[in-house]
């Protein structure tokens, strides 16, 4: 089969690669055929990822059919599907508790183990999820919408106001499912671009830019109460820390992106305030579910989101000009 490797950073390699071996019980082979490119496959391929070892077949957001079934599989082979890349142990603590976005020894596909930018892979039967209604391509973009929606659901809204700090994809994928939840969303970003996007393009309007006047101006269009839920998507440390201080009273801090890093904040300020902080990993077959729902009910603008295409074999010469101009990109995707 076709495989792209990342053989070091800043090296793809387009290749051949035996097929699979057939599934065991309980597992399916999927013929891939849309995958996202996501932020965690730049920082690979840049070498920024920190717990990666190479070379590696990066790729998580994926769609494909079922080609072959192992003992046991309910699927039936020709069955459109989309990937939960999340493969959990099904025993630890957090599996137990029907967590398995946090198991204990999670393998994430294109991280911990080779991913998708292939033309087959074998999956546990319980991380395909039937994609009847969409399309492949659309069905390839419920992963990182998902990691939206479960950061949203982890925030339990009760309406009132949201800021998503960080435009990015992730971003974008939180603040439409804040809408869909019924919040009133305001987004904040270094990039223009990105907020032009948001508001021209997506329909966000309240939007502000990050600067020495931000938190005032914020602040300011709330009357000084703060939001009622603030997610940070930035990935740096330092936003994460101002975002504190915009949280309302009562109100919510989820951090969706991570950084190798210590954060502080004033413990004061912080039980002033009742304030929640919750992490907000990957996402559930509940999030995934509610994606795939929310897309077939229209209110998930695929066709805006997905700015960029190309294929297996082209990828190895996409990818470097991505990775380093990223101008007018929101979501590109591979066509196997």
């Amino acid at each position: 089969m076709k495989s792209v490797i990342c053989v070091e950073p800043g090296r793809l390699e387009f290749v051949e690669r035996p097929d699979p071996e057939a599934p065991a019980a309980g597992w399916a082979t999927v013929d891939i055929k849309h995958v996202g490119i996501c932020g965690t496959d730049y920082h690979i391929f840049e070498g920024k990822h920190p717990f990666l070892e190479y070379p590696r077949v990066m790729g998580h957001e994926l769609s494909g059919v079922v080609s072959a079934v192992g003992p046991g599989v309910a699927l039936q082979v020709g069955t459109p599907v989309v990937v939960n890349p999340y493969i959990a142990c099904g025993h630890c603590v957090a599996c137990r508790k029907g967590k398995p976005n946090c198991c204990t020894s999670i393998q994430v596909l294109g991280v911990h183990t080779d991913g998708g930018m292939a033309e087959k892979i074998v999956m546990p039967e319980g991380n395909l999820y039937p994609a009847e209604g969409l399309s492949l391509r659309d069905a390839a973009m419920v992963e990182f919408l998902a990691i939206g929606a479960h950061a949203v659901r982890r925030s339990q809204p009760e309406g009132g106001r949201a800021l998503v700090v960080g435009v990015g994809p992730i971003g974008l994928g939180v603040a439409i499912f804040a809408r869909i939840a019924g919040l009133e969303v305001t987004l904040l970003d270094s990039s223009e671009e990105r907020l032009a996007f948001a508001r021209d393009t997506l329909g966000f309007p309240n939007t502000a830019l990050t600067g020495p006047d931000a938190q005032k101006t914020l602040m300011d269009a709330t009357g000084g109460d703060g939001f009622d839920v603030v997610y940070d998507a930035t990935g740096n440390a330092q936003a994460i820390e101002a975002g504190f201080a915009l949280v309302a009273h009562g109100g919510a801090y989820v951090l969706v992106s991570i950084v190798k890093d210590r954060i502080s904040f004033s413990d004061p300020e912080f039980h002033k305030r009742e304030m929640m902080l919750i992490g907000s990993r990957n996402a559930t077959k509940v999030d995934f579910e509610h994606v795939v729902a929310s897309i077939k009910a229209g209110k998930v603008p695929l066709d805006a989101l997905a700015t960029h295409s190309t294929t297996l074999d082209r990828l190895v010469t996409d990818m470097p000009v991505w990775s380093h101009d990223k101008r007018g990109l929101i979501k590109a995707l591979i066509a196997v």
